[in-house]
């Protein structure tokens, strides 16, 4: 498929992005798939590398709820738990923003995108031009704020005590977007850095 290149000039670039990163917005953006999904109001996920079992479990009963209730999910879905969330959410019908930590290429796209990319659920996003040939810490870290910018609420399912996505959680609570976290003891240094703690209980979409 085509990759679309979107400039700041271009009416079609988001305005999250310069009203959230400033100056170190992307210029420009890539995409494949329907822009329109940018358009819905979206939750975001992320989880560390490592996770502990009782997360993990709450983290599949969060997909599926989001997946039965519709709800536009964007992620980077790098860690393998964030990964476990994608494949599960490609298989519902609800709006899916992939933003991979690397330049965007049309060919070769997993057959698990094909359906979704037809039907216009799926949208694929990058800040990355040619350069970013695979991901690297750095790229990860860029994409990770790129798609933060975008999400109108966040959900750290686990944060390692001081790890990078700790960090980068405590720099999203400073942009003072509502940022949530599942209410356990693991979950201690997320709660005292300012997140939310999120029930499934109820209304999904809410949180």
């Amino acid at each position: 498929m085509m990759v679309k290149t979107i400039n700041k000039t271009n009416p079609e670039y988001p305005a999250t992005l310069i009203t959230y990163l400033g100056d170190q917005a992307p210029a420009p953006v890539f995409a494949i798939g329907n822009m329109d999904i940018l358009k819905e109001k979206m939750s975001a996920l992320f989880c560390s590398v490592k996770c502990p079992g009782n997360l993990i479990m709450k983290t599949y009963e969060l997909a599926r709820a989001w997946r039965d209730a519709g709800v536009a999910v964007i992620g980077g879905f790098h860690s393998p738990m964030e990964k476990e969330c994608l494949s599960f959410l490609l298989r519902g019908k609800q709006p899916i923003v992939w933003c991979p930590a690397r330049r965007l290429s049309g060919k070769r796209l997993p057959d698990a995108y094909v359906e979704p990319l037809s039907e216009g659920r799926l949208l694929i996003l990058s800040p990355f031009g040619q350069s970013a040939v695979r991901a690297t810490h750095m790229t990860a870290h860029i994409r990770n704020e790129f798609v933060a910018a975008f999400a109108d609420r966040i959900i750290f399912v686990y944060a390692t005590p001081e790890g990078q996505t700790e960090v980068f959680c405590r720099r999203v609570i400073a942009w003072g977007k509502p940022v949530l976290t599942f209410k356990c003891q693991e979950n201690s240094n997320l709660l005292a850095s300012g997140a939310l703690p999120y029930e499934m209980d109820g209304d999904a979409v809410q949180g």
